[in-house]
């Protein structure tokens, strides 16, 4: 019995031998991977930091960017203005997205917010917009469509205090305006020589986008003397600076600056699908604006010179036409009568290649130069006439909005030929397109999809009046031209559209 008990004893004593065992394994397991996890859950030490020595250039680039947005911050304010509109206005006038013609450009400020429209009755808007302090005693310049209409303008300063600015003088036709704020030793910065640009060099742009105030970004410089493809006035200078420094609704008024901190545009239009920034904005540079200012801030207006020619650009196509070998300088597309370059003898065909000794690189460069004179200049200019040097001496006029409006730059040609329907331009014709009674030629009235006319940019309404350097009176005179010029070669035309002309040239079909 007792052998018995000892044997039980025993073989129960290795069986709970056994279950300790294995308990001790299952928790020596589990200890294991509890303290694998334990393990895993601790990160590795992080990377260094690079050291200053390895990124210097990036250091210095940061600083040197600090160093000018630092300057220049404290002399750009923020521009809330106050204006009074009919309702009639405002409904016709958007503040964002495409312009009055469907093209994807637009000012972008002032931006707009608070009450809309109150029909038959005038309303308030608000709006805010941009601009720099140019001098000490508190002048500012912003742009005229941040102004426009204003019955109360107040400036912020970045130190946060709110002061009401006096209206100096506006200059619509550039829009550009100057206000000024009562006060001393205010932040200021300078006037650059926007004609030392060059593409690519770092600009930074500063303003109020979107009511979010002294903001600063950085770019380049994209291009140089760009037109403004919607203008609503042909007179308008163009030669903008084009950026891809990031601008907004309420960034108009404020400074595009150079590294130096010296302002070499002021910020004023985008062009955008969206309505927002995509890349491309545009500044007036300062070869437009000290003069400009200069005289807002003497006079309160500025009144331009008018010389009373439409003019364009030269391309190469159009320059064998001339007798001319080099693509440069402005050709004359239209003389009105009895304007100063009427009187001086100016003739449609002219190339205009210097004025006062200085050369003429293209319309728009001439168009700025005669805008920026005084009204009773004397200029001399340097003509091409038929393959010959010609002088012409013109006397400037005042530029009166009322009536002149031709004096204009366009810098765009299409691929000018053939595929057009031509008929006389009836007084039914006439009126509907506004051609006054000095307007004579063939009307276009249709264009062939794919055709010389249709890659030539002719489009229905516009009137032919010229066919290689000769008038034409009627269809049936520009159908005559067109038809006697021989095969495979090119032709010259000079088209009325809008109340502006430009050369064009056809080319023949190929194949």
């Amino acid at each position: 019995m007792n052998n018995v008990l000892g044997k039980l004893k025993a073989k129960i004593g290795r069986r709970f031998c056994a279950s300790v065992l294995a308990g001790a394994v299952v928790f020596s397991l589990a200890s294991y991977e509890f303290a694998g996890h334990a393990r895993a859950a601790t990160p590795s030490p992080a990377a260094a930091a690079l050291d200053d020595n390895s990124v210097g250039a990036l250091l210095s680039l940061d600083k040197a960017m600090e160093n000018v947005a630092s300057r220049v911050t404290p002399a750009t304010v923020n521009v809330t203005v106050t204006s009074k509109r009919s309702a009639h206005t405002a409904s016709m006038q958007g503040t964002d997205g495409d312009d009055d013609n469907g093209n994807p450009a637009q000012q972008f400020g002032p931006f707009q917010f608070g009450p809309q429209m109150r029909p038959r009755q005038p309303q308030y808007e608000h709006g805010l917009g941009s601009g720099v302090i140019i001098s000490p005693d508190g002048y500012i310049v912003t742009n005229n469509h941040v102004i426009d209409g204003a019955t109360d303008i107040r400036v912020t300063l970045t130190d946060k205090r709110i002061l009401p600015a006096k209206l100096i003088g506006t200059d619509p036709l550039t829009d550009l305006a100057v206000i000024k704020v009562d006060g001393s030793n205010m932040p200021s910065v300078p006037l650059g020589d926007s004609t030392a640009l060059h593409p690519g060099q770092t600009v930074l742009a500063f303003g109020n986008p979107l009511g979010f105030r002294f903001t600063v970004t950085r770019g380049i410089v994209s291009a140089l003397n760009r037109p403004n493809p919607y203008a609503q006035d042909r007179r308008s200078p163009g030669q903008f600076i084009q950026t891809d420094a990031a601008i907004n609704p309420g960034n108009s008024g404020g400074p595009l600056v150079n590294a130096h901190g010296e302002v070499i545009g002021i910020n004023t239009f985008l062009i955008s699908e969206t309505g927002g920034f995509s890349g491309m904005g545009f500044a007036i540079p300062t070869q437009i604006v000290k003069p400009t200012v200069d005289r807002l801030i003497k006079f309160g207006k500025v009144n331009h010179g008018y010389m009373g020619i439409g003019i364009s650009d030269v391309s190469p196509d159009e320059a064998k036409f001339f007798n001319v070998t080099n693509a440069t300088g402005a050709v004359v597309t239209q003389v009105e009568p009895n304007s100063p370059g009427a009187k001086a003898g100016l003739k449609v065909g002219d190339i205009i290649t210097e004025v006062n000794g200085k050369q003429v690189a293209d319309a728009g460069a001439l168009q700025v130069e005669v805008g920026q004179k005084q009204p009773g200049s004397k200029l001399d200019l340097t003509v091409m006439r038929d393959g010959k040097q010609t002088p012409v001496d013109v006397t400037l006029a005042s530029m009166d909005k009322e009536d002149r409006d031709n004096e204009t730059a366009s810098a765009g040609h299409g691929k000018p030929r053939w595929g057009i329907g031509l008929a006389d331009l009836s007084p039914e014709a006439r009126q509907q397109l506004q051609a006054n009674d000095s307007v004579q030629g063939a009307v276009v009235g249709q264009v062939t999809p794919g055709s010389p006319a249709d890659n030539a940019g002719l489009q229905p309404g516009d009137v032919i009046i010229e066919v290689n350097r000769k008038p034409v009176k009627s269809a049936s005179d520009a159908k005559a031209a067109l038809s006697g010029i021989a095969d495979g070669g090119d032709a010259l035309v000079l088209v009325w559209s809008r109340g502006g002309s430009s050369f064009r040239v056809l080319h023949p079909s190929q194949g």
